[in-house]
């Protein structure tokens, strides 16, 4: 009888440590959602974010920025460039109808990992105006192709990324955004030798806490009303910011 209720006590006690467990992870996950720091793929305008964004590319097709300026959409990153020589066919209408719009335009560049920062740099001017209040250009370090199981090292990329970096620089008059997801921040970015640098963080559904970001990517699987084209998804994001403050970001011209 004493191990049956010495066993039933120690039953009761991990019975109800979990529960303290699972309490206190509610808990946390309600307080991180009350904040905005947890939202759902489908959670356009978030109500605890002032400003509320999408970034598209010619896979959108052809794009309503009224209709989506309705829903809440205050800015658009747009494909521009990829490499040095890919021009995004869809990029200088919604350039065009983005601004028409009163949505707030930046232009960003899939960085090559194949191509010299110069000649990458070439291509990004040659496609996208230095049009006052737009946002700064992005340049966008992901993995594609052989790079996503063997990305190159720091010290082959970061030559090309500095060249890059510094002509935009020196044409826009601001300094560039880097989006990051956590593997290329980590190979790339950590350390600190570009925290003088914006971040834009892609981090689906939970934000990239403990990282000082500018923009939250936090859904890659969207659907909103106002474009047509052979991907229906659209990709959300918020500024890490008030309405007055946004205004005031890393304005061109």
């Amino acid at each position: 009888m004493r191990l049956v209720r010495w066993l039933f006590r120690l039953l009761l006690r991990m019975v109800l440590f979990m529960l303290v467990i699972a309490a206190v992870l509610v808990l946390s996950v309600a307080l991180l959602r009350w904040r905005g720091l947890i939202l759902m793929p489908q959670e356009a305008a978030p109500r605890q974010w002032e400003v509320f964004g999408v970034d598209v590319s010619a896979y959108q097709g052809v794009v309503d920025w009224s209709k989506l300026a309705q829903q809440g959409v205050s800015f658009a990153f747009i494909k521009a460039t990829e490499g040095s020589s890919l021009q995004d066919r869809r990029f200088a209408d919604n350039w065009a109808g983005a601004t028409a719009a009163g949505v707030r335009p930046g232009a960003y560049h899939f960085f090559s990992y194949d191509s010299s920062g110069e000649t990458q740099a070439e291509n990004f001017i040659a496609q996208v105006p230095n049009t006052p209040g737009a946002l700064p250009p992005v340049i966008d370090l992901e993995f594609y192709g052989p790079y996503l199981q063997a990305p190159k090292d720091r010290a082959q990329v970061q030559p090309n990324l500095d060249i890059l970096l510094e002509r935009l620089e020196a044409h826009y008059g601001v300094k560039p955004i880097l989006y990051v997801t956590y593997r290329s921040y980590r190979l790339y970015l950590s350390g600190g030798a570009y925290r003088d640098y914006p971040l834009w963080f892609s981090s689906p559904v939970i934000a990239p806490l403990g990282r000082g970001w500018r923009f939250w990517q936090y859904s890659h699987s969207a659907r909103l009303e106002g474009y047509q084209g052979e991907e229906q998804r659209i990709d959300l994001n918020v500024f890490s910011g008030s309405r007055q403050q946004f205004d005031s970001f890393g304005q061109i011209g």
